[in-house]
């Protein structure tokens, strides 16, 4: 270890992290197959320098949630507010229509932040890879229509694109100016020149393992500037696999806790292929690794 032990410990923020997912409850494809071991995700997180946590709403229910979350553990988790792409959908299909559907994300955006469980709009954006859960003119109608009421509110963006960066930047850009916050855009997994064309337009990069698979994948993080990364798991998926590129960095990255199978689960054990927020650290370090600098200041920055 050397210096880094004497040093002060690694601190991160897991910007991305879907905790209302019910398999941190132990609960799989609607069967309890485990203990909810929810409690412990957190202290493991936490044993591992990860302090804070911001937790996705994904639809009005999750979003929900996540606020629910937010205030059950209050200074550690904070939650965002809106209908991802693939859920946009749910707008036409809502009992009181689109308009009711907006209004009520709108009010407990505005209540949460006011409570300061809420700290970002999202996820929201498009996603034309999966068209099949929501289409493009859905997907397109309401990115711009909760992008209006994010500035409205003046809540910074947690964004969501894949396969429309045409369409996606378009939308975005001219918002952009009227929110001082701006926004991340998470899980990136996008080309160099993506990630160039948002890095000009001002806004952050969200990176987990999804975003570090390939050796492509790799080349686009090592070019990002460090002042625009923040790191996420987008536990329970996106883990970091040992088939991915990013795997060979991780060598003398910290131990994670001993994962089980879901069936031999026990007190303590994380759940093989269910990523956790402990997991940062694996991030944080592949990160550094691949731009040659030191894990700290990829937690500074």
């Amino acid at each position: 270890m050397g210096d880094a032990a004497s040093s002060k410990p690694l601190r991160y923020v897991d910007i991305g992290i879907n905790l209302s997912d019910p398999v941190f409850r132990g609960e799989y494809h609607g069967k309890q197959v485990h203990d909810d071991d929810m409690d412990d995700i957190i202290e493991r997180a936490r044993n591992m320098g990860c302090l804070k946590f911001m937790v996705t709403g994904s639809d009005l229910e999750e979003s929900h949630r996540a606020v629910q979350i937010a205030s059950k553990y209050p200074g550690f988790c904070y939650g965002t507010v809106g209908v991802h792409p693939c859920q946009a959908k749910l707008f036409d299909s809502h009992p009181g229509g689109p308009s009711k559907l907006l209004d009520e994300i709108k009010t407990l955006a505005l209540e949460s932040k006011k409570a300061g469980h809420a700290v970002a709009f999202g996820e929201i954006g498009l996603d034309y890879d999966r068209l099949f859960l929501s289409p493009k003119d859905q997907q397109l109608k309401y990115f711009e229509a909760q992008l209006d009421v994010a500035v409205e509110i003046q809540l910074p963006l947690f964004l969501h694109s894949r396969a429309a960066s045409e369409d996606f930047e378009r939308l975005l850009a001219p918002r952009l100016e009227k929110l001082p916050r701006g926004g991340l855009v998470h899980s990136f997994t996008g080309t160099m020149e993506e990630m160039n064309r948002l890095v000009a337009l001002g806004v952050d990069i969200g990176v987990n393992g999804c975003s570090l698979k390939t050796e492509e994948n790799l080349e686009v993080v090592k070019a990002m500037p460090l002042d625009r990364i923040q790191i996420e798991t987008d536990g329970p998926w996106c883990e970091i696999r040992p088939s991915h590129a990013s795997s060979k960095y991780l060598e003398g990255a910290p131990a994670l806790p001993k994962s089980v199978k879901k069936e031999k689960w026990q007190k303590g054990c994380m759940v093989k292929g269910r990523n956790e927020p402990a997991a940062i650290a694996h991030v944080a370090h592949v990160i550094a690794k691949v731009k040659g600098i030191s894990v700290e200041e990829v937690c500074e920055a």
